[in-house]
């Protein structure tokens, strides 16, 4: 069965394409793949873009600009019917790297090597892409450029790798079984969390975790938050300073969720709606509803979720309280010329 490798084989085009082109170059890639209609999403500052010049202009080209021969290295590529209205969906999960050889987004260039982690969602139609998702770490590439924003996180944050069995590049389409069984325990294990959220419970009990995840998980959070292994780790390191110190916890849905295999990603805009109440980043509480677009990619084995990259746009969520990270650093960096 064949039924995504026309949408893969598109979009990998679009990928190669993409690497090959210079900074001015963009656009005339993004002509030929996009449809008319293009509508881009992605993080602070770049957020809602409507229309190919607009997308080039506002992301590829600057980042084309400050990562010099950048590379696209995926880790995970997958396609499957959106679960939520059954549009055609491929999703690539990985690392940017090139050589940081011009500021980006008021970030002082290393000229050194340099990751950005990504994940990008492609809604491919009529043999365009129509509409995209492309989440990036920011904080992340802050950290590895040595101009952190934050206070000192919880988990770890590196280079992190792909699938521990190194099976995340689907270009052949997979057991659709596979990915039903996939999407079915990812679905479960959100609709545990929505309950407890609906309930006004602030922690977990380490039962509910485990209903869906094997007892060795591995949480790939972004920067800011970083890296957990273990339940018991991942609870202490990030899921209970999440939940103990954020309260009015809303889950509003998804734009796209598939799976295809033992793979499973979706994102939102926004999945959540939150307040902090103090603590959870190291910052302080406040009154301020604010909204987060998370991106959640799982790694199913056996009858468990063994492993889940997730990017959070932080950057975003901390603007909506005042606080805009990106500003203040070009602010600091700028001065101590």
């Amino acid at each position: 069965m064949a039924k995504y490798q026309e949408a893969k084989k598109l979009v990998r085009e679009y990928f190669d394409a993409m690497e090959k082109a210079s900074a001015e170059g963009a656009q005339d890639v993004l002509k030929k793949y996009m449809s008319e209609d293009y509508l881009w999403r992605g993080v602070y500052p770049f957020r809602e873009q409507k229309g190919i010049a607009a997308v080039a202009e506002t992301f590829w080209k600057p980042l084309k600009e400050s990562l010099s021969h950048m590379q696209r290295r995926m880790d995970i590529f997958i396609a499957g019917d959106n679960e939520i209205d059954g549009e055609q969906w491929v999703m690539s999960m990985g690392q940017f790297m090139g050589l940081f050889d011009k500021d980006f987004l008021g970030i002082r260039r290393t000229r050194k090597m340099q990751h950005l982690r990504y994940a990008e969602f492609s809604c491919v139609e009529n043999g365009k892409i129509t509409k995209t998702g492309l989440f990036v770490d920011l904080i992340g590439f802050m950290q590895e450029a040595g101009a952190n924003p934050m206070p000192p996180q919880t988990g770890n944050f590196f280079v992190y790798p792909g699938p521990r069995d190194h099976n995340g590049l689907l270009f052949e389409d997979a057991d659709p079984k596979e990915g039903v069984k996939t999407l079915e325990l990812v679905n479960k294990m959100v609709a545990d969390l929505d309950e407890l959220n609906k309930s006004g419970s602030m922690g977990c009990p380490p039962e509910v975790l485990e209903k869906a995840w094997a007892e060795d998980m591995i949480w790939y959070g972004p920067g800011g938050i970083g890296a957990s292994y273990t339940i018991p780790r991942y609870q202490e390191q990030h899921q209970l300073p999440f939940r103990n110190n954020l309260k009015g916890k809303t889950f509003n849905g998804h734009v796209c969720r598939f799976a295809e295999g033992n793979f499973a990603c979706f994102f939102g805009w926004p999945n959540l709606t939150n307040t902090p109440i103090g603590g959870f980043l190291g910052m302080p509480g406040g009154e301020v509803p604010a909204d987060m677009q998370v991106v959640d990619v799982y790694y199913r084995k056996g009858d468990k979720l063994s492993e889940n990259w997730v990017l959070i746009d932080l950057p975003y969520w901390l603007k909506q309280q005042g606080l805009d990270i990106l500003a203040r650093t070009e602010t600091i960096l700028n001065k101590a010329d």
